[in-house]
């Protein structure tokens, strides 16, 4: 893996899994970027830094490592945070919603939760992740926000793997490349 851009002051211990999680694939894992609670506050700042002048009502996180970040930092924004779930992890009220997306390594079906309102129209949504590779996770969240008639008005991640996805309009803190 070559660091392409590092926003982040803290050095960066991540690690690599080969053939995880299926034969072929080399998984990124950030795990030890929150072990170390000066680099998980870094990271939380930076992004309430980026978030803070902009109108947002949720922060939207696809699981797992999209929570550790996005609950952070929807409460240092004071603002409320939705969990995306594989489908079957999220309680039965969830919208009627659901999208089929592609990864790098496979297929899978996630859900978006009621709000308790019940209302996503004319909300505005910022999407945060961990790790942005093919990019069909927030764009198909992206696409279920806008089919519920909400804004999304941002997007973010920890780490963009920029050769594999054409990403425009995305707040990163560290770009690579897989080599």
């Amino acid at each position: 893996m070559k660091i392409l851009k590092n926003e982040l002051k803290s050095e960066l211990n991540i690690r690599t899994e080969k053939d995880y999680p299926i034969k072929g694939i080399e998984f990124i894992d950030i795990t030890p970027l929150i072990l170390q609670k000066d680099v998980f506050k870094e990271i939380t700042e930076k992004f309430v830094k980026e978030l803070k002048n902009k109108e947002i009502d949720y922060i939207v996180m696809p699981e797992a490592r999209g929570f550790l970040f996005g609950t952070a930092i929807a409460n240092e924004l004071n603002i409320g945070c939705i969990p995306v779930r594989k489908k079957g992890k999220l309680p039965p009220t969830t919208v009627e919603v659901q999208f089929e997306y592609e990864k790098e390594y496979g297929k899978d079906i996630l859900e978006l939760p009621k709000l308790v309102n019940d209302e996503y129209k004319g909300k505005k949504f910022y999407i945060m992740d961990d790790i942005y590779a093919t990019g069909n996770t927030i764009s198909s969240i992206k696409k279920a926000i806008k089919d519920l008639k909400g804004i999304v008005v941002g997007t973010g991640v920890i780490m963009n793997i920029v050769e594999l996805n054409d990403a425009k309009e995305l707040f990163s803190l560290i770009n690579v490349n897989e080599e």
